[in-house]
């Protein structure tokens, strides 16, 4: 048993540890002193699923269903699968005087998505006291609002709960419309958006961007980053804004200044946040294409968002870009990105594709609903978004059993759970080249 532990890769440890956190949590929320009434098994490994791989989808309504005790286990459960199982193991290894050996760097290694052994001890120091930091800052900020609102011990509650579901992108909310009440506040959306938008550009940016003061000095990784997160954000609340701006159950209601600040919101929060101040429903069927779009994109490497993750997606464009103009080499702020990340993207593209549109297909058959709906809630499942049409709550039990797959897959990473059940080619022949038609 020990020996065939032993011989576990690091994606296949990844994947175990992940699935005996959910079967843990599962067991937790199925005390009955976490529920205010008795949920299924199912819905209980739905639940703690999507809380571990910081989705968001409910197939129950988490503020009245859960006590104190199970929204705590679920608030854990982010935290855990937002910062990364590994990332706590080191901490408790550090906190015991035990050695960090090379099997736990390379377990850290994979779960971060770096691309080195160097400073991985370092980063996961400086991961975990920024996630805190940041995280306490918005407690206060949140506070000061739901505190003489709703009571101080609550409002403090609700502003910690808020917080750390922003934080690691998860979307859970204690209230059934999510933030759909404070749409037009801003405090509220102004901290959250911050607190996800933090989380989803990666903590590989964040460190790189706080260290180099001017631009041109920062990594290429940080300033595509940046620049694309920028760019999207400002073109998807413009898009976002045109396409709702007349819409009498969105932004139709609300006053200029609110329909600007619910654009702003709504266009931020598919990049795997959750979160969401309009009713997602009710959105034009334009509208809801393009933040599946978003919602497949996702954040950034290295960070607690989902999806293919930004820098794949420019990668696969700037490298299409360069075959339009006859480059020999994909470029991007004047340095060469290597042809082995070229292929890695459009491999995990390819991937996310065949997973999506698998999700698809099988929810067809075992779901009566608008093919939109079992779209939109494929791709939010498999970007570990949280956003719904209101499907989630009324799949079937293969429906469940299909998106917790999905969700888990979305988190890990298609590539992931490839190399955790296929072993490495041992040929090393090189073959001579001969040329296909394409296109």
């Amino acid at each position: 048993m020990r020996g065939s532990l032993r011989r576990l890769t690091p994606p296949q440890w990844l994947v175990s540890l992940f699935i005996i956190a959910i079967l843990i949590g599962t067991g937790l929320l199925k005390l009955d002193f976490a529920t205010t009434e008795p949920i299924s098994w199912l819905d209980a490994l739905f639940t703690s699923a999507s809380a571990m791989t910081v989705t968001g989808l409910i197939v129950v309504d988490t503020g009245s269903v859960f006590t104190l005790f199970g929204e705590i286990v679920i608030l854990f459960l982010i935290q855990l699968g937002g910062l990364g199982i590994m990332t706590f193991a080191v901490l408790i290894f550090l906190l015991l005087g035990k050695k960090i050996g090379l099997k736990e760097r390379l377990l850290v290694k994979q779960a971060l998505n770096q691309n080195a052994l160097g400073g991985i001890v370092l980063l996961v120091k400086r991961l975990f006291f920024f996630s805190i930091t940041v995280e306490m800052i918005a407690v206060i900020l949140l506070s000061l609002t739901w505190g003489p609102e709703m009571g101080w011990g609550q409002g403090i509650y609700a502003s910690i709960f808020h917080s750390i579901s922003a934080f690691n992108n998860a979307g859970f909310s204690i209230w059934g419309d999510s933030l759909s009440a404070y749409v037009q506040h801003p405090v509220i959306t102004v901290v959250i958006s911050f607190l996800f938008i933090i989380g989803g550009l990666g903590f590989t940016v964040v460190f790189d961007s706080w260290k180099t003061k001017e631009f041109h000095h920062l990594s290429l990784h940080t300033k595509i980053m940046l620049v694309g997160t920028l760019v999207l954000n400002i073109v998807s609340v413009f898009i976002i804004f045109i396409l709702e701006m007349n819409n009498p159950s969105t932004l139709g209601q609300l006053s200029d200044f609110g329909k600007w600040q619910a654009s702003y919101f709504q266009a931020v929060t598919p990049r795997t946040a959750g979160f969401n101040t309009l009713s997602i429903s009710e959105l034009e069927h334009s509208t809801l294409f393009y933040l599946i779009t978003l919602m497949f994109i996702g954040g950034g490497s290295a960070s607690t968002a989902g999806g293919i993750k930004l820098t794949t997606a420019l990668i696969i464009i700037l490298a299409t870009v360069s075959f339009l103009k006859e480059r020999e080499y994909v470029v991007a702020f004047e340095r060469n990105i290597r042809m082995h990340l070229v292929m890695r993207a459009l491999s995990l593209a390819l991937l996310s594709i065949m997973v999506v549109i698998i999700t698809v297909f099988l929810l067809n058959l075992t779901e009566r609903a608008p093919f939109l709906d079992i779209l939109f809630e494929s791709v939010s499942a498999f970007g570990t978004v949280g956003l719904s049409m209101g499907l989630t709550p009324e799949l079937s039990v293969a429906g469940k059993w299909i998106i917790i797959v999905t969700m888990l897959v979305g988190k890990l990473g298609p590539l992931t759970f490839a190399f955790a059940f296929s072993k490495p080619a041992k040929d090393v022949v090189r073959y001579p080249g001969e040329d296909v038609f394409t296109g």
